[in-house]
């Protein structure tokens, strides 16, 4: 990965610093399958699998812990 993307973990809140964690996730998605053609396939699939949403879910969650560390928990 060449492009910098991430300059900081600082957000402004809780709220930001959720969906910075949402990025994050979806962003490791995408470096994990670069293939645009093979993610739309494979969406139906892990769209309907609640274990495959509870793993993204954690993810998430794994991400925003790391996120609100960065913040001090926004005290």
């Amino acid at each position: 990965m060449s492009d910098k993307w991430l300059t900081t973990l600082i957000t402004t809140g809780p709220q930001e610093g959720y969906e910075l964690a949402v990025m994050l996730s979806r962003r490791g998605v995408k470096t994990t399958q670069p293939d645009p053609e093979i993610l739309k396939k494979l969406r139906p699939v892990y769209a309907n699998d609640a274990d495959a949403l509870i793993a993204s879910s954690q993810v998430i969650a794994i991400h925003y812990q790391t996120v609100a560390a960065a913040n001090n928990y926004w005290k």
